[in-house]
């Protein structure tokens, strides 16, 4: 298998044309790999700038998780320090998990932050949202949002060899005159919903306005999820 680390987006479309294989971190692809048989050619995006943004508003899709730190809002920077062990923090990338995952960690914390995406394919690059990347699973180049006034995040424990954790993200973005804009995300076993609605300082009032839509069918994220809500509010 030849390994392709383009250095330019030119280079890295010129790759995929030719066929090559997006490869991240190779932690979700290198057990089939080894399984179905190696492609003839793979590339990764490590050394490609703008695909290694880190900061307060951009995220970059080839930087690996144990590189998020709080240069990122506190969502985000926690969603990616649950995943997994340290060692695979250490090789899986930004982009491959919400882009190549099912699992999809960090997906409930950039919902909640508004994040556009832009995606790399052989014949250009684009800007689009996180619903495109679930559905198309595309070369992820980077991540961006608005900073919020607060954001929290929660995984819970789970059983080893069981469904996949109950993950409760969110974030509070100012409005002005004492009015904000609550966003939620709810990962439930392998599905992610999400809402958002406007309120001010009262804790009541946003949960009066999601329970319907969100929390109706899980109960479990009911505690998490007002707990969050008075934590932002009270900040």
């Amino acid at each position: 298998m030849l390994l392709r680390l383009p250095t330019s987006v030119s280079e890295a479309r010129e790759y995929l044309a030719e066929g090559a294989v997006p490869v991240g971190g190779a932690t979700l692809v290198w057990a089939t790999w080894q399984r179905d048989g190696f492609p003839t050619q793979a590339v990764s995006l490590r050394e490609l700038p703008e695909a290694n943004v880190l900061g307060p508003e951009e995220l970059g899709g080839a930087v690996v998780l144990n590189r998020v730190d709080d240069r990122v809002p506190e969502v985000l920077r926690r969603a990616a320090g649950s995943v997994g062990t340290g060692a695979v923090r250490r090789a899986a990338t930004v982009g491959g998990n919400i882009a190549g995952s099912t699992l999809r960690c960090l997906l409930p914390a950039a919902l909640v932050l508004d994040t556009r995406a832009t995606v790399l394919t052989s014949t250009g690059v684009y800007d689009t949202d996180l619903a495109e990347v679930v559905a198309k699973s595309p070369v992820l180049l980077s991540l961006r949002w608005r900073t919020p006034v607060a954001s929290a995040y929660r995984k819970h424990e789970s059983e080893p060899g069981g469904p996949p954790p109950l993950v409760v993200a969110s974030a509070l973005h100012a409005l002005g005159e004492g009015r904000y804009r609550l966003s939620i995300a709810v990962r439930d076993g392998y599905e992610v919903v999400s809402e958002s609605t406007e309120c001010g300082t009262d804790p009541e009032e946003p949960l009066s306005a999601l329970g319907p839509t969100l929390l109706s069918d899980i109960p479990a994220a009911r505690t998490a999820v007002h707990d969050q809500i008075n934590g932002l509010l009270s900040r």
